[in-house]
């Protein structure tokens, strides 16, 4: 059988894709000498060992005159009591570097900085979530006034450092990937091949911009068959990204492979068009629900399986068995009266993104 995919397109995606791992990132970390010991010891430690194509500098507050190298990509500032903490971020950003602001005590840095004239943008500032209320899973949503994922309803709790036990630490890392990712969007997979905490972050931002883009050419696409090609095309290059974030080399022979489990996904999604030609009043529902559904399945799935140490011989399995099930309850669901009527969100938010689907597509 022929898969639904262009594979000359995956190929040229793949190159892209193997020439970030090759490209080399700058980072300079400058540490608060009155920063709690625990979250600069994180933040070093996050930032130590790094591939051969990164640079990282570290610096002090006390000592030597720092100054953030020209050619940077980003700086972070672990931030203690100090009152220089504003003005050295908003030096760093001057310089026209993006510049990531670690602390334990985000209410007092904040504080400190604004009092001093210096305020440090709020996305800006990244601290670690779990706190009185907020959970570290990144899925439950925080009370108005919050900093960074930390509920400033309780300045008792905030003026003191949070301690960075094993909880607090993969919260933050979560934090700092999800900046890196949002800030630095040039070379956020190359610095997800030098930082592991970004990997996570990176590919589920993929699983998710991915999926609802696939949602979209399902609402938008009216001609039969012009579907799939374009939602396989994607999810190639989804797991592509993913893959590559994890490390995995992206040679041809790997890059064939990778097309050929997402091809065979597409018998899993041929049972769900049947269900939308049987019930065309809501075809576009099932079909909506399978470019969503199926890519986030499949995407999840991927991000879980390298996240315990897999590689890309054994993915097959695992992509086709959670595509296979999202989708035949997509198609499923979607023939229900009630499964339209939640389908109907998905048609909302795709519908505000159309013309950027659409346009991504051409």
């Amino acid at each position: 059988m022929k898969l639904p995919i262009d594979l000359k397109a995956v190929i040229e995606a793949a190159t892209d894709i193997e020439s970030a791992r090759n490209t080399p990132v700058s980072v300079s970390v400058l540490i608060d000498d009155l920063a709690p010991g625990d979250v600069a010891a994180h933040v070093r430690s996050a930032f130590v060992g790094a591939g051969a194509h990164a640079r990282v500098t570290v610096g002090y507050f006390v000592g030597p005159a720092f100054s953030p190298y020209e050619g940077d990509d980003m700086a972070v500032i672990v931030a203690g009591f100090s009152e220089e903490v504003g003005r050295r971020a908003a030096e760093i950003r001057a310089a026209g570097v993006p510049v990531m602001v670690v602390t334990s005590m985000p209410r007092l840095v904040a504080d400190m900085a604004s009092a001093y004239g210096n305020p440090i943008p709020e996305g800006d500032l990244v601290a670690p979530e779990g706190v009185e209320g907020c959970e570290a899973d990144g899925d439950a949503t925080c009370e108005s006034g919050d900093v960074a994922g930390v509920n400033a309803q309780s300045p008792e709790i905030l003026d003191a450092p949070i301690p960075i036990d094993a909880a607090a630490a993969a919260a933050l890392d979560r934090r700092m990937g999800e900046w890196v990712v949002a800030a630095c969007r040039e070379k956020r997979l190359a610095l997800a091949l030098s930082f592991p905490f970004v990997r996570r972050p990176l590919s589920l931002e993929a699983v998710s911009a991915t999926s609802l883009q696939n949602a979209g050419i399902g609402l938008v696409l009216f001609i039969p068959g012009a579907d799939m090609p374009l939602m396989t095309l994607n999810q190639a290059k989804m797991l592509l990204q993913i893959a590559a974030a994890y490390g995995e080399p992206m040679s041809v022979a790997r890059v064939k492979e990778l097309a050929a489990i997402v091809g065979g996904a597409f018998a899993c999604r041929s049972v769900a068009r049947q269900v939308a030609g049987a019930v065309p009043a809501i075809g576009w529902a099932v079909k909506a629900g399978v470019g969503y559904a199926g890519t986030k399945a499949m995407g999840l799935a991927a991000v879980e399986y390298f996240e315990r140490g897999g590689n890309i011989a054994g993915l097959a399995g695992v992509v086709s068995t959670a595509t296979a099930k999202a989708t035949q309850i997509a198609g499923d669901v979607a023939a229900t009266p009630a499964g339209a009527r939640v389908l109907s969100t998905v048609k909302a938010a795709v519908r505000q993104g159309a013309a950027s689907v659409l346009k991504k597509t051409e």
